[in-house]
Order: C-alpha cells, then structure tokens, then sequence
C-alpha cells in the first residue's frame, strides 16, 4: 500500500502537449553524445510541394506555450488531490502493521483495502480527466491555426502538403511550419480551459449465465 499514486498519463498528458527535446541524463551523468548527424540530402526545391509540422506549431507557438503552461498546472492540482488523500490511509495501514489478525482488526484492513481501491480508481478518472483536457486544448489550437495554414498555403503556391515528420530528407525551403507559427502568434496569443469532467466509470456487471 506505500506505492505512490503518481497519475503517470497526467504527466505525459502535460509533458506532450509540446513536444520539445530535453537533454538525457543516465544515473546522474550527462547521456553520451548523439552520433553525428548523416549528410543531408538536399536537392532542388520541388514546385508546389510544401511540409509542416503541427508538432513544431503546437510546441512554439505562443498559444501553444500557454496552453502548455495551463495543463501543467492543472496536472499539478489533480495530483495535490490524489496525494493529499493518501496519507490517512498509508498511517492507518502503519498503524495496523502488526496487529493480531483478530476479527475486527481483519475487518479494518479489508476496509482500508477498499478505500485504497477507491483512491486508485480516482486517480485514474482524474488521468483521463487531464487527457481529455489536454485533447480539448489542442483540437482548439489547431482550430485557431487551421485558417493560417491555408492562409500560408496559398501564399506559397503550394499544391500538396505533406506531415514535415514523414519526410526523410530533402530540400525543406517549402517548410510552412515558421511562418505559420508568426501567423498564429499574430492571431492568438494563449487561451484559457478549465479540467474537462468526466462521468464516473460504473464497474462493469457480472456475465449473466
């Protein structure tokens, strides 16, 4: 019973709305260096034929930013919750460490069993609750920057636009991705949302036989 209940998927759901590199640390020591990088391809520049990244939009707009900054501090909240739950519980477990295994004390430990239970379940209803929000925030982002993709779009004559991620290399000058986040910058700075709130999940029923 002394496992934290750290709501991993809260956190990855924050750490992914923008999707930034970190420097690696193994043990405390820096990671090795990557290796070098191969030669780029280059190439001439194809007509009409444009790349983006909504990963790249996501994580350097101001928007983005913002919304980023809002999810953290709503996954910090949801885990103040669930953490401020646990210590009643994780005491009266010590307390019982022990104990004769009488009938009444077997009648405490199965009910701090089912509130333990209990506070697992509401953990991971408030996980989805913080990645419903999370998906929330990046549908209204992408709305947001959806009329200035086109807007760039046409401005560089393009005729087809790939994901930036799915190329393997090549002449990148039709990249949208810089000046679409200029564009979005200069529509919208951040936005504001609240934790989404999810219904309770009923356990499912026995099978009728």
């Amino acid at each position: 019973m002394k496992s934290p209940l750290l709501l991993p998927a809260l956190l990855l759901a924050a750490a992914s709305l923008t999707t930034t590199a970190s420097a690696q640390t193994v043990g405390g020591a820096p990671a090795a260096a990557p290796a070098p990088a191969a030669q780029p391809l280059g190439g001439p520049v194809v007509p009409g034929v444009c790349l983006l990244s909504r990963e790249a939009i996501f994580a350097n707009a101001a928007v983005g930013k913002a919304a980023s900054a809002q999810l953290a501090e709503l996954t910090r909240a949801a885990q103040a919750e669930i953490d401020g739950q646990r210590p009643a519980i994780e005491n009266e477990a010590k307390a019982l460490e022990g104990q004769p295994d009488n009938a009444a004390n077997k009648q405490k430990r199965e009910a701090l069993a089912v509130r333990w239970q209990t506070l697992q379940q509401k953990a991971a209803h408030t996980s989805r609750e913080i990645e419903a929000t999370r998906a929330k925030a990046l549908e209204r982002i992408a709305n947001e920057a959806q009329p200035m993709i086109a807007q760039v779009y046409a401005a560089k004559k393009c005729g087809l636009l790939f994901d930036r991620g799915a190329a393997l290399g090549g002449n990148f000058a039709n990249d949208l991705t810089a000046d679409v986040v200029r564009a979005l910058d200069g529509r919208i700075q951040t936005i504001t949302f609240e934790r989404e709130r999810l219904p309770d999940q009923q356990p499912a029923a026995p099978a009728q036989r």
